[in-house]
């Protein structure tokens, strides 16, 4: 079989007004071979059949391989100066090179942003990428604690770490720093208040939760459901925690 590839110009006019060029590649094959003539003698001519090609390949639906690029500043959940990026060129181009948080990962840039020689450095280095996303999430919810209303109970760790399982977090238990003093229930009074946890991530950075507890029980022991307690102020079960719970953000 005879190949070749032909490289095709196509113009696209809109209301006489307008034309744009694209350039595409299409690697076509022969259907019919055309019959070799003998040395010296007359050369063949082609007949129509010989003018029927199949698609090899289009430019435009052959996967483009992945785009490299550097980090040229710290980016939330992402990484920081000077990490390099193995993307899909769509993703490169649309949320790093044009917002201009990513330069091409060319021998130069990737001497420019090396870590080690950045020269504005972040503010805060944290331990991984995802910190600051993390601690943002954390720092935004109200932590519902559930507890029983007929049964003694004494507020552990492991009941912060299975309402945060509930929550959508996996936290263990030897990350989850206690207030100082001990919460014992059932108390009612605790159901108005609220305190806060404090949560160390990557055994270095530290965020502090908001938690509240609600008493359950079943049938005529059951308390009506608050809606939309989450948005609302309590008062601080421990006075010296009111500071600090003042400048936890409720959510929306």
């Amino acid at each position: 079989m005879w190949g070749f590839r032909a490289i095709i110009n196509k113009t696209v006019s809109l209301e006489q007004t307008f034309c744009q060029q694209t350039r595409n590649t299409f690697v076509l094959r022969r259907r019919w071979a055309p019959p070799l003539h003998k040395k010296g003698g007359k050369v063949s001519k082609l007949k129509s059949k010989h003018f029927v090609y199949d698609l090899v390949e289009d430019s435009n639906l052959a996967k483009k391989p992945d785009l490299k690029v550097v980090l040229n500043q710290f980016v939330d959940g992402v990484g920081n100066t000077g990490d390099i990026l193995s993307l899909r060129p769509n993703i490169a181009y649309k949320e790093f090179l044009l917002p201009g948080l990513a330069v091409y990962a060319t021998p130069e840039n990737m001497q420019k942003y090396k870590p080690e020689e950045n020269k504005i450095k972040e503010t805060t280095e944290y331990s991984s990428p995802y910190v600051q996303r993390t601690m943002g999430c954390l720092s935004r919810i109200v932590l519902q604690i559930t507890m029983s209303k007929t049964t003694p109970w004494k507020l552990e760790p492991w009941h912060i770490r299975t309402s945060f399982r509930k929550a959508g977090f996996v936290v263990p238990e030897d990350a989850i720093t206690m207030p100082s003093k001990e919460i014992t229930g059932p108390d009612l009074s605790l159901q108005e208040k609220e305190f806060y946890i404090t949560v160390k991530i990557n055994n270095k950075e530290e965020v502090n939760v908001r938690c509240r507890i609600h008493h359950w029980a079943t049938g005529l022991e059951r308390l009506p459901w608050d809606e939309f307690h989450w948005k609302k102020p309590l008062e601080p079960l421990f006075p010296e925690q009111a500071e600090i719970l003042e400048k936890i953000p409720l959510p929306n």
